[in-house]
């Protein structure tokens, strides 16, 4: 039975219950009826003369033949019955498994949109609930996978357009030389970042984010990630205001740290209208730091606060300014990793957002180390 099917081990089990009953009541019957009919008959012949042994004697015969006669019927008629239960239970049990079966090879085939009945086993119906729970991930997953390709062929067309533009407009003599490598130096570094992007989400979910830890001062990496940014606030124009005068000494991986808080920047940017403005502030405790970087811009619905950390998640996936949706998974992975952890807050849309980034003041070793 080590390769059988749930099918054949049902009806086996059932079979083997029917069986091991039916040789009990077999056993005990064949063995106690015929001791008692003796009893019971010697009794009697005790007060019936000497004839009355003779009689016992055939009466027990008769008495045993037919019991045997009717055990085997019976031993029969419970084999069937017990046979019949285990194909309507093992058809009834395996019908649901069967749909879940199916139901698992859609996805596999990438279709999520037959969810699977609920079975009125609860059991089962669990089972069918998390299978159809996956499939609403799966294909959530699947249409911000989509959105993606289609969110990083529009950031690539764009400077790829303006670095031919600029390679064909020198040739015909448009521009010079020193402009062309301008133009072709920027979009370069548009789509070197980009590159960088996918690479760390990709780092991120194979378990391969390293650190290399430093001494650093936060308030001091925050106005150089600000001054960085600020050309692009001010073509938008959204005011930056950065509040980091004092000094705090953090132990963190600068590059990895600096790339999450120009991610929540840029987020902020990204989700603010012209006009509006985002502010910068570090407090710091014996043990904490915080960043905090708030906007004035569309804000967050509550129930979208979670969300805005995974991976393809846009709180407007019509447009492109909110980016292709992996720099704030990819801040929260630094941080994390750091020890640390970024969360958000929103009293709603409309109202703007603060996203806390918490960082301890050292890293704590790994254990067993």
């Amino acid at each position: 039975m080590k390769h059988a099917t749930l099918r054949a081990r049902l009806f086996f089990s059932y079979g083997v219950v029917a069986l091991a009953g039916a040789a009990t009541v077999l056993t005990l019957t064949r063995v106690l009826v015929p001791r008692l009919f003796d009893d019971r008959m010697q009794g009697m012949g005790r007060t019936g003369g000497m004839g009355g042994g003779q009689m016992a004697a055939s009466q027990h015969d008769a008495v045993v033949s037919a019991l045997d006669t009717a055990l085997l019927i019976g031993l029969t008629i419970s084999l069937v019955v017990a046979a019949a239960a285990a194909m309507l239970m093992a058809r009834r049990v395996l019908r649901p498994i069967d749909d879940l079966r199916a139901a698992t090879g859609r996805l596999a085939a990438g279709r999520y949109d037959q969810p699977v009945a609920a079975p009125s086993e609860p059991e089962l119906a669990a089972l069918a609930h998390d299978v159809n729970r996956l499939a609403t991930a799966l294909a959530q997953t699947e249409q911000r996978r989509a959105a993606l390709i289609g969110d990083i062929a529009h950031e690539m067309r764009t400077p790829l357009t303006t670095i031919t533009g600029f390679v064909d407009g020198f040739g015909d003599g448009l521009f010079d030389k020193d402009e062309m490598i301008a133009a072709v130096s920027a979009e370069t570094g548009r789509l070197r970042g980009l590159a960088a992007d996918l690479a760390s989400v990709s780092s991120v979910e194979e378990g391969q984010l390293t650190l290399e830890p430093a001494d650093n001062d936060l308030s001091e990496m925050l106005r150089t990630v600000g001054d960085r940014l600020r050309p692009q606030f001010d073509a938008k124009p959204v005011t930056l205001v950065v509040d980091a005068a004092s000094p705090v000494d953090v132990v963190a991986d600068r590059e990895r740290l600096a790339q999450a808080l120009a991610n929540v920047l840029g987020n902020a940017l990204a989700y603010t209208p012209p006009g509006g403005t985002v502010r910068v502030s570090v407090q710091a405790d014996s043990k904490i730091a915080r960043v905090e970087v708030s906007d004035s811009g569309r804000g967050i619905a509550p129930e979208n606060l979670e969300h805005v950390f995974e991976r393809f998640f846009r709180a407007d996936p019509r447009g492109h300014a909110a980016g292709t949706g992996i720099g704030l998974t990819i801040a929260r992975s630094i941080a994390r990793a750091h020890g640390g952890d970024l969360t958000a807050a929103s009293e709603g849309l409309g109202r703007g957002a603060t996203f806390r980034i918490t960082l301890p003041r050292r890293i704590s070793p790994p254990s067993g180390r």
